[in-house]
């Protein structure tokens, strides 16, 4: 008791007659006048933060689907076409065989050396999850890992890196884990006046992310007429408009191939971008997730650390982010949620924050670690697996470049659309030139037109996809996101379908 004095004995004892003096049934009354969490009360950063992809219009989906299950033929469709997410495997895409197999047998290890398993798997696969169990401790795929992931798992990326860009990568720069992007802006927005440049259009989980971090979006808008361009000038200008505006901007996001734009960048767009980077002192963000999926021949995919390199910029030039995931490419393996980030170009006591963040949330899932890797390092000239690992791949790509192609030129023979060319990515990004009419039907029912446009295509046709406002557009203009993903044979049903109501919605509201 020597510690505590008369006076801090006066405050308990005041405390305490305070709290025993309260009239009990006003306790009760007080407990139970309001829940404890309501919409006025939760985390107003919550309430900014839209997420398109999986909001309005794939509520209403489901509750057709489930009207068509207790009651078919009760909607003039007798099934919901879902174009609205980059989800391949539950358009009945089907997983490569080859990293299946090393999964299946790295998760049940006791049967590699069982006779039936030499019938089943193929030899390289079986060697390959040896070599990969052997990377792991206790050869435990259900177990935590390395915060960020396994050593061995790392080192082959890294090797997968340096022959794709023909410059080395370090396996301590790579971090495999799926919620990359909330980590980088968790740690670069530190108030409302932090912002970072985003595309618009734009995937939303930019601007979701950076609303629930606090930041502000500064918006950079790509040139439709210029097939989706990414210009210079455009970026000097927000930037010079948030700067005014009292606004630190942090960093620069780029999609590439464009995610819902589908552009692919050329090696002297991204050049000037990483100029533009270098001067203003920011962060480049690549989101670099489609790199597999580019369809036209006249493009190829650079990474931006392979350009920065080639520029002469060393490692400790350019502050450089870059993302990959199995989830896109060929692959389409979005529920093993794998995926990688390169950190580049921040100094030793930053990369210790960036490691604390990854730590809050452990590791990623080992099986997406290893599958990560594998999507990385596939089987090679020579392999037992190889030409039928091809033989799927390319099947899968030329299919897809075939169904963008066909969504294209579908969209571009109708009147009131207009379409720019699917160079990469899992969609098309049309444009809708909608009447007056229809503008003032939408706004009527307080939505936006191109969500007017959706919701109604929905309801007629079966068909979901998503409004461009979702995604962010030039004020004034009004588009969709279209995943080219259904199944080919079904691509036929998805065009007639959504031709017959768009000739008959414009009809409707002809000006």
């Amino acid at each position: 008791m020597g510690r505590f004095t008369t006076d801090h004995t006066k405050k308990l004892t005041s405390s305490f007659r305070f709290f025993i003096l309260i009239p009990l049934p006003l306790i009760a009354m007080s407990s139970s006048s309001s829940p404890p969490v309501t919409i006025h009360t939760i985390n107003p950063k919550v309430l900014e933060c839209e997420y398109v992809v999986r909001g309005d219009m794939v509520m209403q989906a489901q509750r057709l689907q489930q009207e068509l299950q207790a009651k078919p033929g009760s909607h003039p469709f007798d099934e919901i076409l879902y174009c609205n997410i980059g989800n391949p495997q539950s358009f009945g895409q089907q997983p490569i065989t080859f990293f299946r197999e090393v999964l299946a047998l790295c998760d049940h290890p006791s049967i590699l050396d069982r006779s039936e398993t030499q019938r089943l798997f193929s030899a390289d696969s079986i060697r390959r999850a040896q070599q990969i169990l052997d990377l792991i401790p206790g050869k435990a795929t259900g177990a935590y890992s390395h915060t960020q992931g396994v050593k061995g798992l790392r080192d082959q990326i890294a090797v997968a890196i340096e022959a794709r860009d023909g410059f080395p990568a370090d396996p301590n720069d790579i971090f495999l884990t799926s919620p990359a992007i909330h980590m980088m802006l968790q740690l670069l927005i530190r108030s409302e006046n932090d912002g970072v440049l985003c595309p618009v259009p734009h995937y939303p989980l930019y601007s979701a992310s950076i609303a629930l971090h606090g930041g502000a979006l500064v918006p950079y808008y790509l040139d439709e007429a210029k097939g989706w361009g990414l210009e210079i000038s455009e970026l000097q200008k927000q930037l010079k408009e948030a700067q005014s505006n009292g606004i630190t901007v942090r960093a620069l996001v780029v999609i590439n191939p464009g995610n819902p734009t589908g552009q692919v960048l050329a090696e002297d767009n991204q050049r000037g971008i990483v100029e533009f980077c270098k001067k203003e002192n920011l962060v480049l963000i690549a989101d670099e997730v489609y790199q597999e999926n580019v369809y036209v021949d006249e493009k190829k995919f650079h990474s931006f650390k392979k350009v920065s390199r080639s520029m002469g910029y060393g490692e400790d030039d350019i502050a450089l982010v870059s993302f990959q995931s199995v989830s896109k490419g060929y692959c389409g393996e979005c529920g093993k949620r794998g995926g990688y980030m390169e950190v580049t170009g921040f100094s030793a006591d930053v990369r210790e924050q960036i490691y604390k963040v990854a730590s809050v949330n452990l590791c990623s899932n080992i099986s997406g670690q290893i599958l990560t890797s594998l999507v990385m390092n596939p089987p090679k000239a020579g392999d037992e697996s190889y030409e039928s690992y091809m033989a799927e791949k390319n099947e899968i790509l030329s299919s897809l470049a075939r169904r963008a192609k066909m969504l294209e030129d579908a969209f571009n023979s109708l009147e009131g659309i207009t379409c720019n060319k699917a160079e990469g990515a899992l969609y098309v990004f049309p444009r809708l030139h909608l009447p007056q009419k229809a503008i003032d039907a939408a706004k009527a029912l307080k939505k936006a037109p191109d969500a007017f446009y959706v919701s109604r295509l929905l309801e007629a046709t079966g068909i979901v996809v998503l409004p461009g406002s979702g995604f962010g557009q030039v004020p004034g203009t009004w588009h969709f996101r279209c995943s080219i993903l259904p199944q080919e044979e079904k691509i036929p049903a998805v065009v007639s379908r959504l031709a017959a109501f768009h000739e008959a919605f414009m009809a409707e509201f002809h000006d």
